[in-house]
This record gives C-alpha cells, structure tokens and sequence, in this order.
C-alpha cells in the first residue's frame, strides 16, 4: 500500500477484511484519536462494539514481532484469569492478522469508561487500579511464562548518565536555549545526589511498562480497563506502580493519599518492602529521564511535555520524596 493511502481507505480495507475473518458487518465506525502512528478505531457490529488498531509500518519497525505475538497472548491469559483488559479475537489462532492490502491489524472488546486528566484521579479509582496493577503483576509472575536473567532496562553507572547529562547541556546552550539549562541542571544534580545501591534492591519480573493515563480506563469508583499491552516484558514490575502514581496521583505535586490508596490496593496482591513506592518512583526517573528530558523538550507535544514536567518533578524532589511517603 502506498503512502497516498488515506485514513478512510485503510479502514475500508480494514473493514472488508474483519469482515473476511469474523463474518461481521459493521454498523458504524469512529475514529479513537489516541496513539502515536498506529490507527484505531471503535466499530459497531450485531455481536458488539470492537477496536480496530492498526500497527502503522514505521513503528511496526520498532517492535519484535515474537515478543509483540507473546505481549497479546499474555493479555488473553490475564482476560481469561479475570483482569480487567480487553480481550483479544483471533482467526486460526491468530491475533495479529493481515489485511487483502498488507496492512497488519488486531481486533480487541471495546471496553466501557473514560480517561481521566493526568493527576486527577480519585482515591477509589487509584485504589482499584492498584490492586488491578498487583493482581496483574501476581499473575504475570506466578511462574506460568518463566523468568529470565536480565530486565528490558540496566540501569547505567553514574559516570554514564553523569556524561549524558553534560552533552545533553552543551548541546542545549549551544542551541540558544539558555531557559532550559536550570532543569537540565537539575537531573545533574539529582543524578549526583542519587543512592545507586537502590537498584541492587529492586525487584526483576513482568510488567507491563507503558501504565499512564492513557492506556486506563475508569467508571466513577473503579478502574475499567488496562489497555495497551503492547510494550510488556521482563523488567520492573516497580515501573509500573511509580508509572501509574506518576501518572494519576501527581499534578503539581504529590497527592500523598493518592498514592496511599495506590499502594493500599496494591498490597492487596502483593507483598512490598518498606520504601518500595519511594525506589519505584526513584528507578522510573532514572530510566524515563534521558526520554523526556531534552534540548528539544520545548517542542515537545502534550504527552512528552507532561513526562517531561513529572521527570523535572521527581529530579527536584528526590530527597523529598521519602519524607512526603514515609508512612508508606
């Protein structure tokens, strides 16, 4: 397919094909403008409301497609155990399908409730989705799918981030973007600052490593849906509980009964150590920093200005932050 191709012919040939595999006419199609790249849309049939998401070819790229293959087939295992997810059809066994112009497409359950606002959660919705995030990293690390040796990310020495740091600022003021060199001063600093033996105290196993409000969703007291399984590996389950707190209990600063009511859910599925939601908010700034953190950050769209504004957060409150969560 060329890139002449519009949204509204890749649907078309979207839908011919759903209806070549399922048998289902669609009723009615709307656009989910959430994402980057891939397409997706809600569509109406006789059986039910679906998600048509389909994995644009650039960034189709960037992903492994066994390990992709492996994250859907872990979602239909935690549907099947009762998480709650969407669930994922297949034909002949196959999730990821292809459609009559090459066009790669899954199909998924539509699921019902809203996305909230990042750091407008309340305390109900927070409390669910940690238990729902524990539940989901008990299952995933019940033994079923193994372990392996090494995690998605190493954290490197501080020499290393020490050395990115300072090419990140010479390449800032070289750029003439002086009112940007105190925040990139500020992960320098917190990088000096930081304890390194936290990370030999952090905890290896599955995740699902892309829990922000985007990808949830919640009714008025409960959370929904988890979506978008698509980035889940062996990693730090820890990732995603400062993940989520990052993302539904911080605006301008920490909402601390938010996040105690994150971890009182959590602890409902798992057992923590003490100080494990203050190492988990420590080792997501020190991997997502170099991420969002930039001498482009102020062209950065809503959602990478957003990370951006949690990363200066955690830097400038690292020694803070076992204060505000010490009865955690």
């Amino acid at each position: 397919m060329g890139t002449l191709w519009t949204e509204e012919m890749i649907l078309d040939d979207l839908l011919q094909s759903f209806h070549r595999f399922f048998g289902l006419d669609v009723i009615e199609s709307t656009p989910i403008k959430r994402g980057w790249l891939n397409l997706k849309w809600k569509i109406k049939t006789e059986a039910g409301d679906f998600v048509l998401k389909q994995y644009n070819k650039e960034r189709y790229k960037k992903y492994i497609p066994e390990e992709l293959l492996f994250a859907f087939s872990q979602q239909v295992r935690l549907y099947n155990k009762g998480l709650a997810c969407p669930n994922v059809l297949s034909y002949n066994k196959k999730i990821l399908l292809e459609s009559d112009h090459g066009e790669l497409f899954m199909v998924m359950e539509y699921c019902q409730g809203k996305l909230i606002e990042p750091g407008k959660a309340n305390v109900h919705q927070i409390c669910d989705l940690g238990r729902t995030t524990g539940k989901m990293h008990r299952l995933l690390n019940d033994g079923t799918i193994g372990f392996k040796n090494s995690p998605q990310f190493i954290p490197p020495s501080r020499e290393e981030r020490l050395a990115h740091w300072n090419s990140v600022w010479v390449k800032t003021k070289e750029s003439g973007k002086t009112h940007l060199l105190a925040n990139i001063e500020t992960q320098i600093k917190a990088t000096e600052d930081l304890h390194m033996e936290i990370l030999e105290l952090l905890q290896l196993g599955w995740a699902h490593r892309d829990l922000w409000v985007d990808n949830l969703l919640f009714d008025d007291n409960r959370l929904t849906a988890i979506l978008d399984f698509d980035r889940l590996k062996y990693d730090y389950p820890q990732l995603d509980v400062a993940r989520a707190v990052m993302s539904c209990a911080v605006d301008d600063h920490i909402e601390v009964s938010l996040a105690a009511a994150f971890m009182e859910g959590y602890k409902e599925e798992r057992n923590v150590e003490e100080g494990y939601l203050t190492y988990s908010l420590q080792l997501l700034w020190y991997m997502e920093s170099t991420w969002w953190i930039n001498a482009n950050m102020d062209q950065h769209s809503v959602p990478p200005a957003r990370f951006a504004k949690e990363m200066i957060w955690l830097a400038e409150n690292q020694k803070n932050i076992p204060i505000m969560l010490a009865n955690m």
